[in-house]
């Protein structure tokens, strides 16, 4: 039997985890194009995503995962289209901590979502901080509706992790279940 790949982009705000998250699961060295920050108004972190993030994840013998991380930065969002090409599934990340930019987390939705019509999942990151706004918080400012899943998160630990890409790989193989049928 051949091993099926499901390629899954994780998107989102500028330092919202997207790294951190890929980073925790992969099984290889993830392959990134990080380039020092300059901008005064960016020093949350001193580096960025400027082209992608890469992980993989072998999930049993008949099934690998391939995380494709975007930048978050507006000015690298070119990339968003290329990487979304062939995407299963997506998963939004927001920084739980940061409200000031789940506006800009609702526009990356929104755009990932006019790329591909395929099942995507939105993720509360450093839920594990005092000042994360709750899960409930975060629904409402991103004016997510109840069907759609939002799921808490510590990029960090590798076990939160896998418990989000168990859930949006659910969601991808019932998609792909009912396209069969």
């Amino acid at each position: 039997m051949q091993t099926q790949t499901v390629k899954i982009v994780v998107t989102g705000p500028f330092n919202a985890g997207k790294t951190e998250l890929i980073r925790s699961v992969s099984e290889i060295e993830v392959v990134n194009t990080e380039k020092k920050v300059t901008s005064e108004s960016e020093k949350v972190k001193n580096s960025t995503t400027v082209a992608m993030d890469f992980g993989r994840i072998t999930v049993d013998n008949d099934l690998v995962l391939f995380l494709f991380g975007t930048p978050g930065q507006k000015r690298f969002d070119f990339m968003w289209e290329i990487l979304s090409e062939g995407m299963l599934g997506f998963i939004v990340l927001v920084d739980s901590t940061r409200p000031e930019t789940f506006r800009e987390a609702r526009g990356i939705l929104e755009t990932f979502r006019a790329y591909a019509p395929t099942p995507y999942i939105v993720v509360a990151n450093k839920q594990d901080l005092a000042d994360a706004w709750s899960l409930e918080d975060i629904r409402v400012a991103l004016r997510l509706d109840p069907a759609i899943k939002l799921l808490p998160c510590t990029a960090k630990k590798k076990s939160s992790v896998k418990t989000v890409l168990l859930e949006l790989l659910y969601a991808i193989l019932e998609e792909l279940d009912s396209a069969k049928s």
